[in-house]
């Protein structure tokens, strides 16, 4: 984790208008006020203003991927996240094909499960919940198994917060001749994930993420080759990819009725995203968000599930102190109280809680965040924020 100058400190961003708590999740997060004002208006879906809107956002989503060349398209599906990931799977893994599923979290297990679901054939590299898979390991799994026709990853796995290494990886696969799909549902528009930053075949993220809009849609972008490959490939009539696809490009149309209202916030998040200098821009504020609120909760006594090295700007995962009197539904309420909702942890051997860095907040915000928790911790008579023994020394003992 690059540490920072803390003593530097920009001007604040304005606070939300509404008094509403932030949200310090991996999205739904907090937005700013002009994004939920762009939800004021109705739009008609088949009009020629919303079309042009639709057309808009795919061409900027390709501007942040980098395509230059007209090698990709970007194809926006309704739903959360997690169905542009079925739509993405279902699309782009052949049903003769195979997938090797890497897994360091609940996001790439649930891959695995929706591979299941599918009936496609699938592997997988289990990392557990505190290493990332690395290269090797995928170039050893392609080596030893020639049926596999695919590699799918979470870019940032935010059940623990694991900012995977996905240049090795993608290295890995492409040098033997297989394809990369990755899941980047809570990195892109923060973390380089540009076509020029690693090679993949297809790339999926959502509306609610990095780039600060609300919930209502995903997107991928992908090679038009694969797209053209994808034709009859689905399991679904709504999740088909290629369908969606092909019905845009023919009429700048979604195929079935599109959240309007999500759209057009999209599109002024787009645009301040853009003018707080895009990918570089944002992933600069989130790191600082991270840096100034991980130095304050060590401070403060609580330990970060993984070493430095590989803690993402986008959510820290937390170990729960022993305490005899920590009770996470308290703290939970307490924060809340404070103005600030946090999110349970995924972790399945120790307990743990999960602090967001990302949506329209900055390090004056979090250093707030670190005071509310302090300030919750003495109500609730916790002296103590340290973990119990076993969940250090197993951290300790994988990070060696």
């Amino acid at each position: 984790m690059p540490i920072e100058n803390m003593n530097s400190r920009p001007e604040p961003l304005e606070a939300p208008r509404l008094g509403e708590p932030y949200l310090l999740t991996p999205g739904p997060l907090t937005t700013a006020y002009e994004v939920k004002e762009a939800m004021l208006r109705d739009w008609g879906s088949w009009d020629g203003d919303f079309r042009a809107m639709t057309a808009e956002l795919r061409r900027e989503l390709l501007d942040i991927a980098g395509d230059k060349q007209g090698e990709f398209d970007c194809v926006p599906m309704q739903g959360s996240g997690s169905f542009s990931v079925e739509a993405l799977l279902g699309s782009f893994v052949p049903r003769d094909g195979k997938a090797l599923v890497l897994m360091n979290g609940a996001y790439g297990k649930r891959i695995a499960q929706t591979l299941g679901y599918l009936g496609r054939n699938h592997v997988t590299i289990d990392k557990g919940d505190y290493m990332p898979p690395r290269g090797a390991e995928v170039a050893a799994a392609l080596d030893a198994d020639a049926s596999i026709t695919h590699v799918v990853v979470v870019h940032c796995e935010t059940s623990s917060g694991i900012l995977n290494p996905l240049k090795e990886i993608s290295d890995a696969v492409y040098s033997r001749g297989r394809k990369l799909l990755v899941d980047s549902m809570s990195a892109f528009g923060a973390v380089p994930a540009g076509i020029a930053d690693f090679r993949y075949e297809a790339i999926v993220s959502s509306a609610n993420k990095c780039i600060e809009g609300v919930p209502g849609f995903g997107f991928i972008i992908a090679r038009r080759s694969e797209l053209e490959a994808a034709k009859g490939r689905s399991h679904s009539l709504c999740l088909d990819v290629h369908a969606q696809w092909d019905a845009m490009n023919k009429t700048g149309q979604w195929r079935f009725t599109p959240p309007t209202h999500v759209v057009a916030a999209f599109i002024e998040a787009l645009r301040i995203h853009r003018a707080e200098g895009g990918v570089a821009g944002r992933g600069q504020r989130y790191a600082r968000n991270r840096d100034v609120m991980v130095a304050g909760m060590r401070e403060a006594g609580f330990e970060t599930l993984l070493g430095d090295s590989w803690l993402s700007p986008i959510i820290v995962t937390f170990f729960s102190p022993a305490h005899a009197k920590f009770q996470f539904e308290t703290f939970y309420e307490l924060m809340k109280q404070k103005g600030f909702i946090i999110y349970p942890g995924k972790l399945t051997v120790v307990d743990s809680f999960r602090v967001g860095c990302i949506g329209r907040m900055d390090e004056h915000v979090m250093r707030r965040v670190v005071a509310a928790a302090q300030t919750s911790l003495a109500e609730m008579g916790v002296d103590d924020a340290a973990p119990p023994e076993i969940a250090l020394a197993e951290r300790n003992r994988l990070a060696a």
